[in-house]
Protein backbone atom coordinates (compact mmCIF):
# COMPACT_ATOMS: atom_id res chain seq x y z
CA UNK A 1 0.00 0.00 0.00
CA UNK A 2 1.37 3.48 -1.30
CA UNK A 3 -1.14 5.50 0.95
CA UNK A 4 -3.31 5.08 3.89
CA UNK A 5 -6.14 7.20 5.36
CA UNK A 6 -6.96 8.76 8.92
CA UNK A 7 -10.21 10.18 8.97
CA UNK A 8 -10.20 12.36 5.63
CA UNK A 9 -6.62 12.66 5.34
CA UNK A 10 -4.87 10.58 2.75
CA UNK A 11 -0.87 10.02 3.72
CA UNK A 12 1.77 8.77 1.15
CA UNK A 13 5.79 9.15 0.83
CA UNK A 14 7.77 10.38 -0.99
CA UNK A 15 11.49 8.95 -0.47
CA UNK A 16 14.57 11.35 -1.68
CA UNK A 17 17.44 8.72 -0.40
CA UNK A 18 17.52 5.71 1.62
CA UNK A 19 21.06 4.02 2.64
CA UNK A 20 23.19 3.46 5.38
CA UNK A 21 24.77 6.34 7.65
CA UNK A 22 27.62 5.84 9.76
CA UNK A 23 26.99 3.53 12.92
CA UNK A 24 24.50 2.95 15.12
CA UNK A 25 25.91 4.05 18.00
CA UNK A 26 27.14 7.10 16.38
CA UNK A 27 23.79 7.91 15.63
CA UNK A 28 22.29 7.27 19.10
CA UNK A 29 25.55 7.50 21.15
CA UNK A 30 23.64 7.09 24.73
CA UNK A 31 22.25 3.26 23.25
CA UNK A 32 23.98 -0.27 24.08
CA UNK A 33 25.00 -2.82 21.86
CA UNK A 34 22.85 -5.35 23.68
CA UNK A 35 19.68 -3.51 23.50
CA UNK A 36 20.14 -3.68 19.38
CA UNK A 37 21.20 -6.90 19.67
CA UNK A 38 18.41 -8.05 21.76
CA UNK A 39 15.79 -6.44 19.14
CA UNK A 40 17.42 -7.54 16.18
CA UNK A 41 14.52 -9.65 15.29
CA UNK A 42 12.60 -6.34 14.24
CA UNK A 43 15.38 -3.54 13.75
CA UNK A 44 16.90 -5.88 11.27
CA UNK A 45 17.78 -5.74 8.09
CA UNK A 46 15.14 -1.96 8.08
CA UNK A 47 16.58 0.10 10.55
CA UNK A 48 20.04 -1.31 11.35
CA UNK A 49 22.56 -4.06 9.81
CA UNK A 50 24.27 -6.02 12.42
CA UNK A 51 27.28 -7.11 10.59
CA UNK A 52 29.00 -4.03 10.23
CA UNK A 53 26.54 -1.87 12.69
CA UNK A 54 25.13 0.09 9.95
CA UNK A 55 22.14 2.41 11.07
CA UNK A 56 19.57 2.71 8.27
CA UNK A 57 17.39 5.68 7.06
CA UNK A 58 15.02 7.18 4.54
CA UNK A 59 15.15 10.69 3.29
CA UNK A 60 11.64 11.31 2.84
CA UNK A 61 8.30 13.69 2.55
CA UNK A 62 4.91 12.63 4.12
CA UNK A 63 2.33 14.00 1.47
CA UNK A 64 -0.95 14.48 3.31
CA UNK A 65 -4.20 15.77 1.20
CA UNK A 66 -6.52 17.34 4.02
CA UNK A 67 -9.45 19.66 2.82
CA UNK A 68 -8.34 19.66 -0.31
CA UNK A 69 -5.43 20.48 0.03
CA UNK A 70 -1.95 19.19 -0.60
CA UNK A 71 0.63 19.85 2.30
CA UNK A 72 4.18 18.30 2.22
CA UNK A 73 6.03 17.35 5.58
CA UNK A 74 9.97 18.18 5.72
CA UNK A 75 11.79 18.45 1.77
CA UNK A 76 14.79 16.42 1.75
CA UNK A 77 18.60 17.89 1.17
CA UNK A 78 17.73 18.81 -2.27
CA UNK A 79 20.26 18.43 -5.53
CA UNK A 80 23.29 20.45 -6.23
CA UNK A 81 23.71 21.68 -2.03
CA UNK A 82 27.18 22.69 -1.22
CA UNK A 83 27.04 20.61 2.15
CA UNK A 84 30.52 20.34 3.86
CA UNK A 85 29.18 19.15 7.62
CA UNK A 86 27.72 16.09 4.97
CA UNK A 87 30.23 14.89 2.24
CA UNK A 88 27.97 11.85 1.22
CA UNK A 89 25.21 14.67 0.09
CA UNK A 90 27.25 17.46 -1.06
CA UNK A 91 25.72 17.59 -5.07
CA UNK A 92 23.41 15.07 -4.70
CA UNK A 93 20.90 14.40 -7.62
CA UNK A 94 18.18 12.80 -7.28
CA UNK A 95 14.74 11.97 -9.21
CA UNK A 96 12.79 13.48 -6.20
CA UNK A 97 10.43 15.81 -8.28
CA UNK A 98 9.87 13.08 -10.69
CA UNK A 99 9.29 10.73 -7.65
CA UNK A 100 6.46 13.41 -6.47
CA UNK A 101 4.90 13.99 -9.35
CA UNK A 102 4.79 10.00 -10.19
CA UNK A 103 2.92 10.62 -6.66
CA UNK A 104 0.81 13.13 -8.60
CA UNK A 105 1.33 16.11 -7.30
CA UNK A 106 3.43 18.91 -9.43
CA UNK A 107 5.20 21.73 -7.64
CA UNK A 108 2.34 23.81 -8.57
CA UNK A 109 0.02 21.90 -6.99
CA UNK A 110 1.48 22.06 -3.33
CA UNK A 111 -0.60 24.62 -0.96
CA UNK A 112 1.64 24.07 2.13
CA UNK A 113 5.06 23.10 3.13
CA UNK A 114 6.24 22.41 6.72
CA UNK A 115 9.34 22.60 7.70
CA UNK A 116 9.30 20.79 11.32
CA UNK A 117 12.85 22.13 11.68
CA UNK A 118 15.77 23.94 10.11
CA UNK A 119 18.25 20.76 9.28
CA UNK A 120 19.96 20.33 5.64
CA UNK A 121 17.62 16.84 5.19
CA UNK A 122 14.54 18.82 6.18
CA UNK A 123 14.24 21.74 3.96
CA UNK A 124 16.84 20.81 0.82
CA UNK A 125 13.70 20.70 -1.72
CA UNK A 126 12.31 24.30 -0.31
CA UNK A 127 14.16 25.87 -3.21
CA UNK A 128 15.54 24.87 -6.99
CA UNK A 129 18.36 26.11 -8.83
CA UNK A 130 16.77 28.24 -11.78
CA UNK A 131 19.32 30.36 -14.17
CA UNK A 132 22.30 30.42 -11.09
CA UNK A 133 19.51 31.23 -8.32
CA UNK A 134 17.93 29.42 -6.04
CA UNK A 135 14.14 30.20 -5.78
CA UNK A 136 10.91 28.39 -4.33
CA UNK A 137 10.20 24.81 -5.77
CA UNK A 138 6.62 24.91 -5.12
CA UNK A 139 5.91 28.63 -6.46
CA UNK A 140 2.11 28.19 -4.82
CA UNK A 141 2.66 27.24 -1.33
CA UNK A 142 2.73 28.77 1.96
CA UNK A 143 6.23 27.53 3.87
CA UNK A 144 5.36 27.06 7.68
CA UNK A 145 8.69 27.74 9.45
CA UNK A 146 9.31 27.52 13.18
CA UNK A 147 9.90 30.63 14.29
CA UNK A 148 12.44 30.25 17.14
CA UNK A 149 14.33 27.97 14.31
CA UNK A 150 14.60 30.70 11.70
CA UNK A 151 15.79 33.26 14.22
CA UNK A 152 18.61 30.58 15.58
CA UNK A 153 19.59 29.65 12.21
CA UNK A 154 19.76 32.73 10.62
CA UNK A 155 23.46 33.81 10.10
CA UNK A 156 23.08 37.24 10.97
CA UNK A 157 22.38 36.05 14.46
CA UNK A 158 25.53 33.46 14.76
CA UNK A 159 26.98 35.71 17.75
CA UNK A 160 23.99 35.00 19.33
CA UNK A 161 24.83 31.03 19.86
CA UNK A 162 27.46 29.56 22.52
CA UNK A 163 30.72 28.46 20.82
CA UNK A 164 31.36 24.79 19.42
CA UNK A 165 31.44 22.20 21.79
CA UNK A 166 33.54 20.21 19.27
CA UNK A 167 34.82 19.81 15.69
CA UNK A 168 31.53 18.00 14.44
CA UNK A 169 29.29 21.02 16.03
CA UNK A 170 31.54 23.50 14.72
CA UNK A 171 31.29 21.65 10.68
CA UNK A 172 27.39 21.36 11.77
CA UNK A 173 27.17 25.19 12.53
CA UNK A 174 29.40 26.56 9.49
CA UNK A 175 27.08 24.13 7.20
CA UNK A 176 24.31 25.79 8.42
CA UNK A 177 24.69 28.94 6.91
CA UNK A 178 24.72 27.24 3.59
CA UNK A 179 21.32 25.75 4.75
CA UNK A 180 19.90 28.70 5.34
CA UNK A 181 21.28 30.85 2.16
CA UNK A 182 20.15 27.98 -0.62
CA UNK A 183 16.90 27.06 1.17
CA UNK A 184 15.62 29.25 3.67
CA UNK A 185 16.76 32.67 3.05
CA UNK A 186 15.12 32.39 -0.75
CA UNK A 187 11.73 31.68 0.45
CA UNK A 188 12.08 34.84 3.04
CA UNK A 189 12.55 36.92 -0.53
CA UNK A 190 9.90 35.38 -2.69
CA UNK A 191 7.58 36.31 0.49
CA UNK A 192 6.38 32.62 1.03
CA UNK A 193 7.47 32.19 4.42
CA UNK A 194 4.97 32.26 7.26
CA UNK A 195 6.98 32.05 10.83
CA UNK A 196 4.88 30.87 13.42
CA UNK A 197 5.28 29.99 17.10
CA UNK A 198 3.11 28.35 20.22
CA UNK A 199 1.02 26.50 17.56
CA UNK A 200 -0.36 26.79 13.88
CA UNK A 201 -3.65 25.53 12.95
CA UNK A 202 -3.13 24.18 9.28
CA UNK A 203 -7.08 23.28 8.91
CA UNK A 204 -9.55 21.40 9.95
CA UNK A 205 -7.32 18.34 10.70
CA UNK A 206 -3.70 19.32 11.14
CA UNK A 207 -2.45 21.41 13.88
CA UNK A 208 1.57 22.33 14.43
CA UNK A 209 2.56 22.56 17.62
CA UNK A 210 6.46 23.29 19.63
CA UNK A 211 8.43 20.07 20.34
CA UNK A 212 12.24 21.88 21.19
CA UNK A 213 15.03 20.17 22.54
CA UNK A 214 16.52 18.55 18.73
CA UNK A 215 16.88 22.41 17.92
CA UNK A 216 15.29 25.09 19.80
CA UNK A 217 12.30 25.62 17.06
CA UNK A 218 11.43 21.89 16.23
CA UNK A 219 8.29 20.69 15.86
CA UNK A 220 5.15 18.26 15.21
CA UNK A 221 2.14 17.82 13.41
CA UNK A 222 -0.79 16.53 15.02
CA UNK A 223 -3.06 15.07 13.10
CA UNK A 224 -7.08 14.54 14.71
CA UNK A 225 -9.39 13.56 12.05
CA UNK A 226 -12.58 11.61 13.07
CA UNK A 227 -11.33 8.63 14.95
CA UNK A 228 -7.84 8.77 14.01
CA UNK A 229 -5.16 10.41 15.48
CA UNK A 230 -1.38 10.57 14.60
CA UNK A 231 1.73 12.76 14.97
CA UNK A 232 4.37 13.66 12.57
CA UNK A 233 7.03 14.15 14.59
CA UNK A 234 10.32 14.78 12.81
CA UNK A 235 13.64 14.50 13.96
CA UNK A 236 12.29 13.32 17.59
CA UNK A 237 12.68 9.63 16.49
CA UNK A 238 15.97 9.03 14.46
CA UNK A 239 15.55 5.07 15.61
CA UNK A 240 13.11 2.54 16.88
CA UNK A 241 15.45 2.24 19.67
CA UNK A 242 14.78 5.49 21.23
CA UNK A 243 11.11 4.18 21.77
CA UNK A 244 12.27 1.31 24.09
CA UNK A 245 14.36 4.11 25.82
CA UNK A 246 13.34 7.59 24.88
CA UNK A 247 16.13 8.98 27.51
CA UNK A 248 18.63 8.21 24.03
CA UNK A 249 18.86 11.45 21.72
CA UNK A 250 20.79 11.07 18.52
CA UNK A 251 23.90 12.82 18.23
CA UNK A 252 22.12 15.57 16.22
CA UNK A 253 20.50 16.94 19.22
CA UNK A 254 21.29 20.56 20.27
CA UNK A 255 19.81 20.22 23.52
CA UNK A 256 19.56 16.62 25.12
CA UNK A 257 17.83 17.42 28.39
CA UNK A 258 15.50 18.62 26.99
CA UNK A 259 14.95 16.94 23.55
CA UNK A 260 14.43 13.46 25.99
CA UNK A 261 11.95 15.59 27.97
CA UNK A 262 10.15 16.31 24.85
CA UNK A 263 10.27 12.52 23.35
CA UNK A 264 9.07 11.25 26.08
CA UNK A 265 6.20 13.43 26.65
CA UNK A 266 5.26 12.96 23.27
CA UNK A 267 5.63 9.30 23.17
CA UNK A 268 3.20 9.36 26.07
CA UNK A 269 0.61 11.62 24.58
CA UNK A 270 1.07 9.32 21.82
CA UNK A 271 0.30 6.16 23.83
CA UNK A 272 -2.33 7.91 25.80
CA UNK A 273 -4.19 9.11 22.51
CA UNK A 274 -3.43 5.76 19.85
CA UNK A 275 -1.34 8.33 17.59
CA UNK A 276 0.39 6.76 14.78
CA UNK A 277 3.65 7.84 15.14
CA UNK A 278 5.10 9.24 11.68
CA UNK A 279 9.41 10.17 12.42
CA UNK A 280 10.94 11.88 9.47
CA UNK A 281 13.37 8.73 8.47
CA UNK A 282 12.46 5.47 9.40
CA UNK A 283 12.71 2.66 6.83
CA UNK A 284 10.12 -0.28 6.52
CA UNK A 285 6.58 0.56 7.28
CA UNK A 286 7.55 4.56 8.32
CA UNK A 287 5.34 4.53 11.09
CA UNK A 288 3.82 2.52 14.21
CA UNK A 289 1.49 2.75 17.29
CA UNK A 290 3.38 2.56 20.35
CA UNK A 291 2.47 1.64 24.23
CA UNK A 292 3.64 2.51 27.61
CA UNK A 293 6.46 -0.76 28.29
CA UNK A 294 8.00 -0.21 32.09
CA UNK A 295 9.85 2.90 31.77
CA UNK A 296 9.97 2.99 28.25
CA UNK A 297 7.85 2.11 25.43
CA UNK A 298 6.98 -0.66 22.88
CA UNK A 299 5.68 -1.19 19.63
CA UNK A 300 1.89 -2.10 19.20
CA UNK A 301 2.03 -1.79 15.38
CA UNK A 302 3.39 -0.65 12.49
CA UNK A 303 1.66 1.33 9.46
CA UNK A 304 -0.02 -0.10 6.48
CA UNK A 305 2.51 1.79 3.99
CA UNK A 306 4.30 -1.40 2.37
CA UNK A 307 8.04 -1.72 3.65
CA UNK A 308 10.37 0.35 0.66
Amino acid sequence: MHNIVLGDVEIGRVIEWSGPIRTARFIIPDSDEETWRRNQDWLAPDFWTPADDAYRCHIQTWVLRSEGKIVLVDTGVGNGRERPQVPAFAGLRTGYLDRLRAAGVAPEDVDVVVNTHIHYDHVGWNTDARDGEWVPTFPNATYLIPRVDDVYFDPANAHLRRAPRDEHERLRWEGGKLVFDDSVAPIHRAGQAVLWEGGHRIDGNLLLEPAPGHTPGSSVLTLRSGGDRAVFVGDMLHSPVQVLNPQWNSCFCDDPPLAAKTRRAYLERAADRHELVFPAHWPGHGAAEVRKDGDGFAIVEWAAFCPE
